[in-house]
């Protein structure tokens, strides 16, 4: 009987594979070709098929214990079957692979067959190019094709030319043998006749031709032997019958005008039926006559253009009088240029533009035809026109021709520069530079009269000095008269002043008596000057003082003048002259500005200040309203040169310093002597204020005991005439001056003032009342002060020494003390005041005045 755990055994083993059989999975070459295939899930697949339900489910206690054998088989049979699915598939990879060997043997001979007729296209291609190239083959033989027929063309070609050749050889020779043996030119008579526009373009180039061998052959073109030579030899072994005598040269020069007087009516004809290819044809035969001079000249003589302006060129310029007397009235706007010669530029632009086009068409060498169009329309009808233009207005006044120089100048260039941006015959493109040079050697021919050296700024200095010497005559007059009469306002001159304006003065009535000076310029100076035309033959003119006075608005008038002088001449005049323009402008302007016009009024204004400093009478300050104009007119003139016209002149660095050092001078001057009349104005006010103080009564400071109470409640007679007279003082320099000036002016009286003031107190014994008087004159002198625009010129409570001054006659003993004990360095000068006092015997002010 066998063991209990062997049939055990046993029996599960059987059991086991029962169940292992009937669950072994079934799986094939799919299973693994899946995508979505994944090892680990095979595994555990194969694991839960194994393992049996029992021991999946149920308590732990009850489960059998592991048997592996379910396991084993499973994975025994899952082993067997994937090596048959190994085997399986090791034999269709077989399979596969030599059906692959199989089809890229098939592909290998597929392409070498496809290489092969590839090679065989390209080598038929190759023997096609080669016959039609007529490449030499291998047995040194020559292949036809396409090649041979040009090389055939271009061969018959060559022989036709040849043959031509020869034919004209053959023709010239037969007109040659014709002039020389017969003495005339029949065959090339019949072709000019018979020949058309062609045969007439033939005959020129065959007449041309004989032309040279007659000079070669023939050279005095009289005798010659058969076309040989004159030679004595010659002649003597040649037949007489054989000799000839006649003017080869002067018959073939003879057909040859003919030829071109019959070209040039028939470039006529093409022309008035505008057949601009028979003008082309021609123009090209008429080349060959003094490189087609002829035919240029015929073409532009009878352009309608020249024929119709003929008529017009010998108008007269004539125009409006408003807008002439515009053009010479410096104060007016320039009108612009010249309606006729603006009509005449217009028309211009239009014709030349229009007229390029069809140059073009009509000649080959159409810049050369070009260029004289355009020689002639400048030199002929511009000019001309111009000249009368300026020649009118040189007659009217200097300004009247530069302005009208300008203007022209001005209207001509901006044609010149419509013209090359237009292109013309190379329109629309811009035009060729020898077109470009043209246009621009014309622009500067037609100026260059008025541009030769110096003569332009010349002409611009001489219109300056004519309007500034108008402008300033009656003043200049006015003061030389001055000297002559009592020392008043505007007496007394500086000498170098005297001489500038004496010159200036008499050469501006010679001139202006001159017969080299248009009527119209004479008028319109006169004008300037304020002088009435039945005024100027009289050698005395009637000036009033408004005529010796500053005026700003003839300085804006002088410096508008020499602005547009400067405008015209950067235009006008080259860019290398500029500098020195402006500095020979600007020298006009610092003479007439600053020495005649500013120095002589402010050398009159010092003078009648410094005779007001000993008058006894109040001074006359009227000279003060000129230094406000003075001073601003000043500022406009340094503004101007420094800051307008000093630039300009920056390319020159000599004359830019010259310029500087010009200004400058012209400035220090100026301004030296602005400051003088401010003194000498001060010191004349300071002077009668002493005046003034000195008519104070001593009774004013020490009035009686039994005197009306009223009297101390006004100030005194003298601080009423004084604060009076400075008050007017005050009020006028502010009228006149301005900014530091004028801050500077009022400190430096209310200095004097005080000083005046102060000294003017040590001079008097003042009682206990007439404290209270003095107090209240101090009061009104430090209002009066602080009434005035000092500005920080003069340092906070400066007067303010005053009223502690005035203070020192009213406190009692006791508060003298203190008051002498704060002031420190200042007792002593306090001490002069308290002397001054009429109880100083008293003992308190004495124990006041030893206490310190």
């Amino acid at each position: 009987m066998p063991p209990p755990g062997a049939d055990t055994a046993s029996i599960l083993s059987h059991s086991t594979s029962r169940t292992v059989s009937a669950r072994a999975p079934i799986f094939t070459l799919d299973t693994f070709s899946d995508k979505e295939f994944i090892v680990k899930d095979f595994i555990e697949a194969l694991s839960d098929s194994a393992v049996p339900a029992s021991r999946r489910s149920g308590p732990a206690s009850q489960q059998q214990a592991f048997d592996p054998k379910p396991l084993i088989r499973t994975f025994e049979h899952a082993l067997s079957r994937l090596n048959v699915l190994s085997e399986e598939l090791e034999q269709r990879e077989n399979e596969l692979s030599g059906a692959v060997r199989r089809a890229e043997a098939q592909h290998n001979q597929n392409v070498e067959s496809l290489g092969f007729r590839l090679e065989e296209a390209i080598h038929r291609f190759q023997q096609l190019d080669t016959s039609l190239s007529g490449s030499t083959n291998d047995d040194g033989g020559q292949d036809s094709g396409g090649n041979i027929a040009v090389q055939i063309g271009e061969r018959l070609e060559e022989l036709d030319r040849q043959r031509q050749r020869a034919q004209d050889a053959k023709f010239l020779i037969q007109c040659w043998i014709e002039v020389s043996e017969r003495g005339d030119l029949s065959t090339l008579e019949d072709m000019r006749r018979l020949g058309g526009g062609e045969g007439k373009v033939r005959c020129a180039h065959i007449a041309r031709q004989l032309l040279k061998i007659s000079a070669r052959l023939d050279p005095d073109g009289t005798q010659h032997v058969n076309g040989t030579g004159r030679g004595t030899n010659g002649m003597k072994n040649r037949p007489p019958g054989n000799q000839s005598r006649h003017p080869t040269r002067e018959i073939i020069e003879r057909f040859l005008e003919n030829l071109e007087q019959d070209l040039l009516h028939q470039f006529n004809d093409s022309l008035k039926r505008l057949n601009y290819d028979g003008m082309r044809e021609c123009a090209i035969a008429l080349r060959d006559f003094k490189d087609g001079a002829s035919v240029i000249a015929t073409y532009v003589n009878q352009h309608p253009f020249f024929i119709d302006r003929n008529q017009l060129i010998t108008e007269e310029v004539t125009g409006d009088t408003e807008t002439w007397d515009r053009l010479q009235d410096p104060d007016s706007d320039p009108p612009g240029v010249e309606p006729s010669l603006q009509s005449l530029v217009d028309e211009v632009r239009i014709v030349v533009q229009e007229e390029s086009a069809n140059i073009k068409r009509a000649f080959p060498f159409y810049d050369e035809v070009l260029i004289r169009f355009l020689q002639r329309v400048f030199q002929q009808s511009i000019q001309q026109r111009l000249e009368m233009v300026l020649d009118k207005a040189n007659e009217l006044s200097s300004l009247a021709f530069l302005r009208s120089l300008q203007a022209a100048r001005g209207y001509i260039a901006t044609l010149v520069d419509d013209l090359k941006s237009h292109g013309l015959t190379e329109h629309p493109e811009p035009a060729t530079s020898q077109i470009a040079a043209t246009l621009d050697q014309q622009l500067e021919d037609l100026f260059v009269p008025y541009f030769v050296g110096s003569s332009y700024i010349e002409r611009e200095k001489k219109n300056l000095e004519e309007l500034y010497s108008s402008l300033l005559l009656k003043f200049t007059i006015y003061h030389s008269r001055r000297s002559r009469m009592p020392k008043t306002y505007f007496a007394s001159l500086s000498q170098r002043s005297k001489e500038l304006i004496a010159s200036g003065r008499d050469a501006y009535m010679e001139r202006l008596d001159s017969m080299d000076l248009p009527a119209t310029q004479k008028a319109m100076l006169l004008r300037i000057a304020g002088v009435k035309e039945d005024q100027s033959e009289k050698k005395e003119i009637e000036v009033t003082d408004e005529d010796g006075r500053l005026n700003l608005s003839n300085a804006k008038r002088m410096l508008k003048w020499l602005a547009e002088g400067i405008g015209r001449g950067l235009e006008l005049s080259p860019a290398n002259e500029t500098p020195k323009d402006v500095q020979n402008l600007l020298n006009l302007l610092l003479t007439h500005m600053g020495e005649i016009y500013l120095e002589t009024a402010l050398d009159a204004a010092s003078d009648h200040a410094a005779s007001q400093e000993t008058s006894k009478t109040p001074p006359d300050l009227t000279h003060l309203p000129s230094l406000h104009t003075a001073t601003t007119i000043l500022h406009l003139l340094a503004t101007c040169s420094l800051t307008v016209l000093l630039p300009l002149a920056t390319p020159n660095l000599t004359i830019r310093r010259e310029i500087e050092k010009a200004t400058s001078n012209t400035m220090t001057t100026l301004e030296a002597k602005i400051s003088n009349i401010i003194q000498r104005t001060l010191d004349a006010s300071l002077n009668w204020v002493a005046k003034c103080l000195g008519q104070q009564k001593k009774t004013d400071f020490r009035p009686r005991d039994d005197a009306d109470l009223t009297i101390l409640e006004g100030e005194t007679p003298a601080c009423i005439a004084v604060t009076q007279f400075l008050t007017r003082v005050a009020t006028q320099a502010s009228a006149a001056l301005s900014g530091r000036n004028l801050h500077v002016f009022l400190s430096e009286l209310a200095r004097g003032l005080r000083s005046l003031v102060l000294e003017h107190l040590r001079r008097f014994s003042v009682s206990l009342t007439g404290g209270l008087v003095v107090s209240k004159d101090m009061t009104k002198y430090v209002e009066l002060v602080r009434s005035w625009p000092t500005g920080e010129e003069l340092e906070p409570g400066a007067m303010d020494v005053l009223i502690d001054v005035a203070n020192l006659f009213v406190i009692g003993p006791d508060a003298l003390r203190e008051r002498l004990r704060g002031s420190g360095a200042d007792a002593e000068v306090l001490k002069g005041y308290v002397a001054r006092r009429e109880d100083v015997g008293s003992v308190g002010v004495q124990n006041a005045l030893s206490a310190v």
